[in-house]
């Protein structure tokens, strides 16, 4: 695939009527991670077509990089964002496919230890967010020595749903 033809925005008949007629916001599809950039990834969809799916569209949970998530030539399936049609582009998301709150939190429990990722420390250190999926984000006491990245056990504190919180101790 040429991708500087592409952004010179030499499309091909049959992308842009596939753009201006058959992309509709709210599709599901399966796509191509063709290039990762640090503001995002593009995807390749039906007919060929790359959208581009930004960084705070890949996950809930803050990341650095989208190679964090994906990888070039990774099969993943996307949802169309937005459709321009004056610029026959289209605006990818995927954080909507990992499922809610809700859905992620079934399967943890209030006592239960589990293992979570580090994603940000609170810059007053007033906690640490955890990622336990990805999207599904708790809040852990501050404790020193913790980087990005890093994995750690928790201890599940409580869990409150009418909030969409989750309160973590950090164990390890």
């Amino acid at each position: 695939m040429n991708f500087s033809n592409e952004r010179k925005g030499q499309l091909s008949q049959e992308k842009i009527d596939w753009i201006q007629n058959g992309a509709h916001e709210g599709e599901v599809l399966n796509g191509t991670v063709k290039n990762i950039k640090p503001f995002g990834a593009f995807v390749e969809v039906e007919n060929g077509v790359v959208g581009l799916l930004h960084i705070e569209d890949i996950s809930v949970s803050r990341i650095k990089s989208p190679e964090e998530r994906f990888k070039i030539g990774q099969n993943i399936k996307v949802m169309i964002k937005s459709v321009d049609k004056d610029l026959n582009r289209i605006e990818l998301t995927h954080k909507e496919l990992l499922g809610t709150w809700e859905d992620n939190i079934v399967s943890y429990q209030e006592g239960e230890k589990v293992k979570g990722i580090v994603k940000e420390t609170e810059k007053q250190g007033n906690g640490i967010f955890i990622e336990l999926k990805p999207n599904l984000v708790g809040l852990a006491e501050y404790k020193d020595g913790y980087k990005y990245g890093q994995q750690v056990d928790v201890y599940i504190k409580k869990i409150v749903k009418d909030k969409k919180k989750i309160k973590l101790l950090i164990v390890s």
